[in-house]
């Protein structure tokens, strides 16, 4: 008989190397995405409503009625995201929410690709994994969303930014033209990476050449019209602030309750306060926000290098824009893969710190939020204890997150920290140095051999001489 050692050597080896292969990978991201499709087409809940009527009768009044929202009125989203809603329209009005689960599937076989590499390259599987694990967990609302447009092209801009920090600039910024909340990847960058200057450049003409486009369609002011229509809207009710009176309305407190908002066809909450709170959220985000900056900032004064804390403070400006935020949606769960992708990757790299406690956080989340929505929803806006519970433990891991990302940004090793100088000059105040051009998140080329002669990129050398390039 095999002892338990042995047979848990060699049931970890069978993990390994079903982790490792990148067919059983593909295999899996398939069959998951042809559940959630399965599940947004005929699953309860109806969570494949807002791409069946709300995007499908936006496109009808464009092709139908010749009323173009964000163009001829003000609307929601900003003006790119009518783009991807018209694609779905490809195989006609009657195929519509198939077409669209179509081409959310296939922009995550591009991000997937981008992952774990083209042709006979092998990367990053298990980060692959994790992303399938992810979609799964949090399960059809993965995709029945704006967001699923938005979040493959985010995953390929930050997994770029090294390399072509341009081209990334560029896919960020039309993601944010999509939806705002990439704006969050940009601004990291920006304070993060040494090419700012270009990310900054590529990012103001492409927004230009959007805005004059929009414009000579005759959009107007109404190219900006998203802006007003998220700041003047209430407390919806997932967000973690409504909480409050959530609570408060389980426990009959007068005049507190959940309401539907005819306007922006979403469950809100009402109650003594709600309107204060609901002016207050915008000014507390910013807040928020330039405070991260501060952290970042003084991280990158005292040498913390980019690869070490663009990772964590991606993570920190998305969780920001969800945790201090009056609306609080299902799908913003989505945008926490990808700062969560580009540490895993470059902690794999053998560089930055360890991912694994967001990278299990944000698993749980996305298994929190699937309980939520599309399922159970009714329940919570009932004002079920269970589900109060459940979203209570969900909006305060959020917080959870936000504070180990800022920490993490924080204590970001420098020059001296991580060893990066090893002659006698370490103690002398030293400029920073650029990311190592053959090192994150790909190589640019063939990786120099370390100290004992390997040169299968498997690892590299903080001493070795060729990894200070500058």
């Amino acid at each position: 008989m095999s002892s338990p050692a042995h047979s848990r050597s060699d049931w970890a080896s069978s993990v390994r190397e079903i982790t490792s292969s990148r067919i059983l990978l593909w295999i899996a991201f398939v069959l998951v995405h042809l559940w959630l499709g399965l599940v947004n087409l005929h699953g309860p809940g109806l969570p494949l409503g807002d791409v069946s009527y709300v995007y499908k009768f936006w496109t009808d009044q464009a092709i139908v009625s010749h009323y173009w929202v964000g163009i001829d009125g003000s609307w929601v989203y900003p003006i790119v995201a009518l783009v991807p809603m018209l694609m779905a329209r490809a195989f006609g009005p009657e195929l519509y929410s198939s077409t669209w689960l179509s081409l959310a599937m296939v922009l995550d076989a591009v991000a997937l690709a981008f992952i774990v590499g083209w042709g006979r390259q092998r990367r990053h599987v298990a980060v692959g994994w994790w992303w399938v694990l992810f979609l799964l967990l949090l399960g059809p609302i993965a995709l029945g969303r704006i967001d699923s447009i938005t979040v493959p092209l985010a995953i390929v801009g930050m997994l770029q930014v090294a390399k072509r920090p341009g081209a990334a600039a560029a896919l960020l910024t039309i993601a944010t033209w999509i939806k705002v909340w990439p704006a969050a990847l940009l601004a990291a960058i920006v304070i993060a990476v040494r090419s700012r200057l270009r990310v900054v450049a590529v990012s103001v003409a492409t927004s230009v050449a959007i805005v004059l486009a929009a414009l000579a369609l005759g959009a107007g002011s109404n190219v900006f019209s998203f802006v007003g229509q998220q700041t003047a809207r209430g407390l919806q009710v997932e967000a973690p602030v409504s909480t409050i009176w959530l609570w408060a309305g389980w426990a009959h407190v007068p005049n507190t309750y959940v309401y539907y908002d005819q306007v922006l066809l979403t469950w809100q909450v009402r109650g003594p306060g709600v309107s204060t709170a609901s002016g207050l959220m915008t000014p507390l985000l910013a807040l928020v926000l330039v405070g991260v900056v501060i952290v970042a900032l003084l991280a990158m004064r005292r040498g913390a290098r980019s690869l070490e804390v663009l990772p964590a403070l991606s993570l920190a400006f998305v969780c920001a824009c969800i945790a201090v935020n009056k609306v609080g949606s299902p799908q913003y769960i989505t945008w926490l893969a990808v700062p969560v992708i580009l540490g895993l990757v470059t902690r794999l790299e053998g560089h930055g710190r360890s991912f694994r406690t967001p990278a299990i956080i944000v698993l749980v989340l996305a298994v929190l939020t699937q309980a939520i929505y599309p399922y159970l929803y009714g329940y919570l806006i009932g004002l079920n204890t269970v589900m109060l519970l459940v979203l209570s433990a969900r909006n305060l891991l959020y917080f959870v997150l936000l504070v180990w990302s800022v920490v993490a940004v924080w204590r970001a090793p420098g020059l001296l920290g991580d060893r990066w100088f090893t002659d006698s000059t370490a103690d002398a105040a030293v400029p920073p140095v650029a990311v190592p051009p053959v090192v994150w998140p790909f190589s640019a080329g063939k990786k120099p051999a370390d100290r004992h002669g390997a040169a299968d990129g498997d690892r590299l050398d903080p001493e070795t001489p060729t990894d200070r390039t500058t």
